[in-house]
């Protein structure tokens, strides 16, 4: 079986001299892709690093709604970005380098961290200038929705009337009509490891067809075992998920998720 995560986090700490060990233990389970996301300038160029170190590692650079606000508080593992970002230095930089990333993301917004009538308007802004900049690049982009999904979904259909690139809805938590609406839109649902005990993640897999799921692990976070954290080679947890969920076996789930992501990631 070809396995994939396609959105995680291995430039935090927690993976600091562990890192080989754990894509080993990810080969061994049957990832051949795992894709590192970036969320601002400083972790754009880590993962562009990790990249062309481990040839299974493809990087994403993103920038995080509340890094982007320049609001990102304390420790969270991830290189910190002091300000705002400059979203023209950063556009120039992925045109730089459009050849070495598969994706833009992740991007998005949120209410969880941010005010939303403080933000709303800034990060509507935002956001609408990075679809139109992976446009133009032509760069499918992986979306964070925290709290913002309904907002996030009205910038994606009215940027992208078309369906010009794809959209791949990282951990996505809407309630079940805009689930079905993100679906019907023809958007990808990638779903974390912890979907083993979380009800929201179950219910995105009843709802989505197996044509538009992905697999990913978010990690170091969002791990399907108490005592440990999450690791790519958890992503054969979310396949068995799905396969008991959609009533098939773990090969077919998993040979259709690698073809999606052949489809969305190139």
């Amino acid at each position: 079986m070809n396995l994939v995560d396609v959105h995680c986090h291995l430039n935090h700490k927690e993976f600091e001299g562990k890192l080989d060990e754990v894509l080993k233990n990810a080969e061994k389970a049957g990832v051949k892709a795992i894709v590192v996301s970036g969320v601002n300038t400083a972790s754009n160029r880590e993962v562009l690093a990790l990249s062309k170190k481990y040839p299974i590692i493809k990087a994403s650079l993103g920038i995080y709604p509340i890094d982007a606000l320049g609001l990102a508080d304390g420790e969270t593992g991830l290189a910190r970005q002091i300000g705002k970002i400059d979203l023209d230095e950063e556009f120039t930089f992925m045109e730089e380098h459009q050849d070495e990333f598969v994706s833009i993301g992740e991007i998005g917004m949120d209410f969880n961290w941010a005010d939303k009538e403080k933000t709303l308007e800034q990060q509507s802004e935002t956001f609408r200038k990075i679809i139109r900049f992976a446009k133009k690049i032509k760069k499918p982009i992986v979306i964070h929705s925290r709290k913002a999904e309904l907002q996030c979904l009205d910038i994606l259909e009215e940027e992208l009337p078309n369906n010009e690139i794809p959209v791949d809805l990282h951990c996505f938590s809407g309630r079940k009509h805009l689930t079905k609406r993100a679906a019907a839109l023809g958007y990808y649902f990638s779903i974390p490891p912890n979907i083993v005990k979380a009800q929201n993640f179950q219910i995105a897999v009843e709802l989505v067809p197996l044509t538009q799921l992905l697999t990913e692990t978010d990690a170091p976070w969002l791990s399907p075992f108490r005592d440990k954290i999450n690791e790519p080679a958890y992503v054969t947890e979310t396949i068995k998920k799905i396969a008991e969920i959609k009533g098939l076996s773990v090969e077919e789930v998993a040979d259709q998720i690698w073809k999606n992501y052949v489809k969305v990631f190139g």
